[in-house]
């Protein structure tokens, strides 16, 4: 998870600690995910192809630093698969903050 703060991750770690207790009720923990995790944003295409363009990687060295296959940067690149999960978290990773925070 990635907070927007330093702050924030306090307040949703008491929260988190105060629903599994009872004492926060799920529909309340879920606001709490909306004020304080940053959200991932779906991205199009030509933004993984700027990504890694940016990052002045072929789609297979690309691969290999996401631990995917080839393949899928193509389709990805192609908007014939969307990414989704820990792909998505990955590479809004390297959107942000460039291929370093991942290699």
């Amino acid at each position: 998870m990635k907070y927007k703060s330093p702050v924030s991750e306090s307040i949703h770690s008491i929260a988190t600690a105060l629903n599994q207790i009872g004492k926060i009720s799920d529909s309340e923990m879920k606001r709490y995910d909306k004020a304080h995790l940053t959200q991932i944003e779906p991205l199009t295409p030509a933004d993984i192809k700027a990504i890694r363009e940016r990052e002045e990687l072929t789609q297979a060295a690309f691969a290999i630093h996401l631990n995917i296959s080839k393949n899928n940067i193509s389709a990805w690149e192609r908007g014939v698969k969307k990414p989704s999960g820990a792909a998505l978290k990955l590479l809004t990773l390297v959107k942000n903050k460039g291929i370093e925070a991942i290699a």
